[in-house]
């Protein structure tokens, strides 16, 4: 039996712990599980950018880098929190870190939109390729050059010099606010017993 983390670990123990020999595969699976993750909100954040930049391209008819730009901010919010979440679940908690993180992926997934819509414009309006086409082709290498950003940069375990102090600041924000709240407890609790005399 796997020790259940998340819906993936539900799955997976479901169908494996009826066989007596399928002991072996538990560590591949803990193995593969982040690839697996990423598969599988990878289609989704895919599923995402395809469907609003067909919406935005095909049926309202907006330009080829505006639809794809509008497109990339739908898909990016559905990939961050999905890969903070369940994809790369063992990152750097916290306000800071979240703030880091956030700040990371945009930046990384923003350079992977100058990639594509480089790769839109040329094959599509220079060189007339078909719109759906090229958009297919160009998500198969963004969301590759994606799952490298996020797991080496993004989403790291290591914490650097840098994120070492905000990550200090973080338990020193958290030691703040439970002596503010204990402090508040306190001080309700002489107004009650105030009140009672």
């Amino acid at each position: 039996m796997i020790e259940i983390n998340d819906f993936m670990d539900r799955i997976f123990n479901a169908v494996f712990r009826k066989y007596k020999g399928t002991r072996v595969i538990i560590p591949l699976y803990y193995r593969m599980k982040e690839l697996m993750m990423y598969g599988l909100f990878g289609l989704g954040t895919f599923i995402v950018a395809l469907s609003t930049y067909a919406f935005f391209t095909e049926t309202l008819e907006w330009p080829i880098a505006l639809g794809n730009a509008a497109s990339w901010i739908f898909a990016t919010a559905f990939a961050f929190l999905t890969n903070r979440k369940w994809v790369f679940p063992k990152h750097r908690k916290g306000f800071f870190a979240f703030l880091m993180q956030l700040w990371s992926f945009t930046g990384a997934r923003l350079l992977t939109l100058v990639i594509e819509e480089v790769m839109l414009v040329v094959l599509i309006e220079i060189l007339g390729f078909p719109n759906m086409t090229v958009k297919l082709l160009a998500q198969f290498i963004v969301v590759s050059l994606n799952y490298v950003f996020s797991k080496l940069i993004v989403f790291r375990k290591k914490a650097t010099p840098e994120e070492k102090k905000l990550d200090e600041l973080d338990i020193m924000y958290e030691k703040q606010s439970r002596l503010n709240l204990r402090h508040r407890g306190l001080l309700k609790e002489k107004i009650h017993n105030a009140g009672k005399n």
